[in-house]
């Protein structure tokens, strides 16, 4: 059955009424049994309230003020806004930001579909080529039983084209497509050269079960990536466009799809899709940005395109995770019980950002995480620094597409500590 808007308004509504237990991570041990919903209507207080560390949180304001500044980014360059779900597997956010203007949900794999259609996302960009027999089969009975569903996935190879029109034959709708175009060479997935995406595009119109509706990629994977290296790669994407227009290879549909943009260079494909000239369809310039909906304090805040463009606005970090020391051996090192198991270090190590003690909060000044183990985040302290055992840190977190993952029911916290709401993720 497929999974029309009013099962997936159902099924975030029942949301709420999934049973607080040992399962999740840092909830208080005294709302055992409650519904997520009743334990939400408590309106506990993260510091005060029985939660237990570690615990991540995520900020209401700030997660509101990320929602509000990508919807009007999108508006303000005429960009449509496809943000990458993989970020988050939440449910609750995909719905926040089709609500903030979002087109649709951009994927990875098969199983996040899955996920999103269950909860009702009538609109799919998934980022990768599909070639998996059973989720092809899958993903044309979506189509096949919900007209309104609308999805669109690469393609990068004739041999993928072969394969996905053998999963897909007899199939009532054809697959949308776009060839996807590779960042250069050393890059990732995608066609290498103009001539190759052409013979492959020749794939797609010699078979009945896919239609070529664009062109796509991912200009995070320019190797030794700088402003002119992606703007050159964006304007062979945007060039690719039309000349596949000029050969006809668009005739029949309502848009012509051309679509790019991550989280580091979003400010790039604004301005060279700015430029791409009328073509015989109207353009769907499809904008794919994920981070944003938590940013970080690392990776991202380093290189988010609001840095080079301030006058755009300012996305803000929205995740603390919080720990407690648990071990002080000797005056310059301590250790809290928070690890790998729930920080994200694939790219930066967690940043302490304050302290809380009987005393109060007071900023972390002196203190940082060296190195994590499975449970354990390793602190050096300058001379003289006071950190003692039961304090608890709260750490800003690298990389938000490694910090949902690690936590399946995500406490939402306004400025005073009152947790007003729980995120739940899919992984």
């Amino acid at each position: 059955m497929a999974a029309d808007s009013g099962t997936g308004a159902e099924r975030l509504a029942a949301l709420t009424d999934e049973r607080v237990d040992h399962r999740f991570k840092g909830l208080p041990p005294d709302a055992d049994g409650l519904t997520v919903g009743e334990l939400a209507a408590q309106r506990r207080n993260l510091f005060s309230g029985g939660f237990t560390t570690p615990v991540l949180a995520l900020s209401a304001e700030r997660l509101d003020h990320n929602l509000r500044l990508m919807e009007t980014y999108s508006v303000r360059h005429g960009l449509t806004f496809a943000p990458h779900g993989k970020t988050s597997m939440a449910p609750q956010l995909f719905q926040r930001q089709i609500e903030h203007g979002a087109w649709g949900i951009t994927l990875a794999v098969p199983h996040q579909v899955r996920v999103a259609r269950a909860f009702g996302v009538q609109r799919v960009f998934l980022a990768n080529e599909v070639v998996d027999a059973a989720a092809l089969k899958w993903v044309s009975s979506q189509l096949d039983t919900d007209p309104g569903f609308r999805f669109v996935c690469y393609v990068d190879s004739v041999h993928g084209v072969e394969l996905m029109d053998s999963a897909l034959r007899g199939a009532a709708r054809p697959v949308d497509v776009v060839v996807e175009l590779a960042a250069g060479e050393g890059a990732r997935t995608g066609v290498r050269t103009e001539a190759e995406c052409a013979a492959v595009a020749d794939a797609v119109a010699g078979v009945d079960t896919l239609r070529l509706v664009g062109v796509a990629g991912y200009e995070g994977e320019v190797p030794d990536a700088d402003s002119e290296r992606v703007r050159g790669w964006l304007r062979r994407l945007v060039a690719l466009a039309v000349d596949f227009d000029k050969d006809g290879r668009f005739d029949g549909l309502e848009e012509i799809v051309v679509s790019a943009g991550g989280s580091a260079w979003f400010d790039a494909v604004a301005d060279v899709f700015a430029g791409i000239p009328e073509l015989s369809l109207p353009v769907l310039k499809l904008l794919r940005s994920g981070a944003y909906v938590s940013h970080d304090d690392g990776h991202y805040r380093k290189i988010t395109p609001f840095n080079r463009v301030p006058e755009e606005g300012a996305l803000q970090p929205a995740f603390r995770l919080w720990a407690q020391v648990v071990s002080r051996p000797s005056a310059k090192q301590a250790f809290a019980n928070a690890g790998k198991r729930d920080a994200a270090y694939d790219l930066d190590l967690p940043e302490v950002q304050v302290v809380r003690s009987d005393a109060g909060e007071r900023p972390a000044d002196g203190v940082a995480v060296t190195g994590l183990s499975d449970q354990h985040a390793w602190i050096r302290t300058d001379e003289g620094v006071e950190l003692r055992v039961g304090d608890w840190v709260g750490m800003g977190l690298s990389h938000p597409c490694t910090s949902f993952d690690k936590w399946e029911l995500i406490p939402v916290v306004e400025q005073d500590g009152t947790v007003v709401d729980y995120i739940r993720t899919y992984f």
